[in-house]
């Protein structure tokens, strides 16, 4: 059985079957959701909707991203703050404004089951963003920080590579978990299309919502599969800037 983590997908849904296409699922195959399957590009119902389809034939676990819950709250509570339009979320809305009030509350159902973290049998701990409670993240004072929280990948990121988990100095963090893997902050930030590594962290989030592929890699061989640049699929739109 394959252990397949994918990175935030973000309206994309032409990204997200290409690369599940050069992937070729097989049934046994396990898919973990790092999260942000919504706010992007033009597919945000669309990908949902596929995800839920998805998850009848394939064992899959979603977790919770920041911009699943503002679209849940846009859903639920009819909340369309400004700075959710500004990031992706009219995008959203006009998504779902061509489903049905039926349609939408399948939609509401899967938004409100999505984790907000996942362990497995190798402690190794799925989330979308992050954790700051030096115990881990289910003892997190602020459940929505592991799904918001940037300071864990700042962290890895100015880690001195020299540094040992039995230097004092080592993030207390980092010792609770064989791996981490999140999303959230695009790599394209710091120049790659590929997940990045640093310590035992790593970010799959390999910027689709912007210039970069959607990425599936499997966590147990590190082998990778993507999309091609997910705006290429999309030439009829602008996207997030």
């Amino acid at each position: 059985m394959r252990t397949l983590v994918v990175g935030d997908i973000h309206g994309g849904l032409r990204g997200l079957e290409q690369a599940l296409d050069r992937l070729s699922p097989k049934v046994g195959d396990r898919f973990i959701y790092v999260g942000d399957y919504v706010d992007g590009w033009s597919d945000n119902a669309e990908t949902v909707a596929f995800l839920i389809d998805f998850s009848k034939t394939y064992n899959c676990i979603f977790l919770r991203g920041n911009h699943d819950e503002l679209v849940y709250n846009y859903l639920k509570f009819d909340d369309d703050r400004p700075m959710w339009l500004a990031h992706g979320g009219e995008s959203s809305r006009q998504s779902y404004a061509r489903l049905s009030r039926k349609e939408i509350a399948v939609h509401i159902d899967f938004y409100e089951a999505l984790e907000n973290y996942y362990i497995d049998t190798n402690n190794r701990l799925f989330l979308h963003a992050g954790f700051t409670d030096q115990k881990g993240p289910q003892y997190e004072f602020a459940p929505h920080n592991v799904y918001w929280d940037r300071t864990l990948w700042e962290m890895v990121c100015s880690l001195d590579d020299t540094l040992s988990e039995s230097d004092e100095k080592y993030p207390k963090r980092l010792k609770l978990f064989s791996e981490i893997y999140i999303g959230h902050t695009p790599v394209t930030r710091i120049g790659h299309t590929k997940p990045v590594n640093f310590a035992n962290v790593w970010n799959v989030d390999t910027g689709a919502a912007f210039k970069g592929p959607l990425t599936i890699m499997e966590v147990n061989t590190k082998e990778i599969w993507q999309s091609d640049p997910v705006w290429t699929l999309y030439p009829e739109e602008e996207g997030r800037n």
